[in-house]
């Protein structure tokens, strides 16, 4: 009677244990189970941040590309505005300088062509007085002032040219030479046959002279 009974509670000890087991070892189980969930939430939480970062990585160098891009058009429009501008500047310019260059010409044209009506004036005062016709000569001198002045006006200046002057060839224009008896009037003015005129600082008419030899 004793053995069953101690059979019994062998059998009841062992079914306990057996039941602890069991439960302990799906504890275990459930621990691992929690273990494994919170690493892989772990994981998806590194990766989801990763994800993120990347995502804003990409978003910065998209930005910077679009940036970069930007500011080479800009570069390039204003390299454009600017070259257009100094094309349209030399165009300016070159336009103004032309209008007056054909003015100037225009102007050139119509004094030169006058230049000879001036001469006449001087030669006739000049006979004028030879034949001392004082009245006559007051009337022309008159209408020759009135007319030079106007010629001043236009910028037309008379080249200064005076006997015993060093012939310069860039200035004068030499008709003829002859032979003179002063050593010191060797390739000197010593006459003039027609004045040279200029008009602004450009010369349109070069002095006619005689020079010696």
């Amino acid at each position: 009677m004793s053995d069953l009974i101690i059979g019994s509670i062998f059998a009841i000890k062992l079914a306990n244990n057996s039941k602890n087991y069991i439960a302990m070892k799906k504890q275990t189980k459930q621990n691992q189970k929690e273990t494994k969930a919170k690493k892989l939430d772990k994981n998806n939480t590194n990766q989801t941040t990763e994800n993120a970062k990347l995502e804003q990585d990409t978003i910065k160098n998209d930005m910077a590309k679009k940036l970069t891009d930007l500011e080479n058009k800009l570069k390039e429009e204003k390299d454009k505005y600017v070259r257009l501008y100094a094309e349209f500047e030399n165009y300016r310019k070159r336009t103004a300088k032309e209008k007056l260059e054909m003015f100037e010409t225009a102007s050139e044209n119509v004094i030169k062509n006058l230049l000879p009506i001036l001469d006449d004036f001087e030669r006739a005062i000049a006979e004028l007085k030879k034949n001392k016709e004082d009245e006559l000569v007051k009337g022309v001198e008159l209408i020759y002032d009135k007319f030079k002045k106007t010629l001043e006006k236009e910028g037309l200046k008379n080249i200064e040219v005076n006997k015993g002057d060093q012939f310069d060839p860039e200035v004068h224009e030499a008709i003829a030479q002859v032979p003179v008896e002063d050593e010191k009037m060797k390739n000197k003015i010593v006459d003039v046959v027609e004045k040279g005129y200029q008009l602004g600082p450009k010369n349109i008419r070069f002095p006619k002279v005689v020079t010696g030899r």
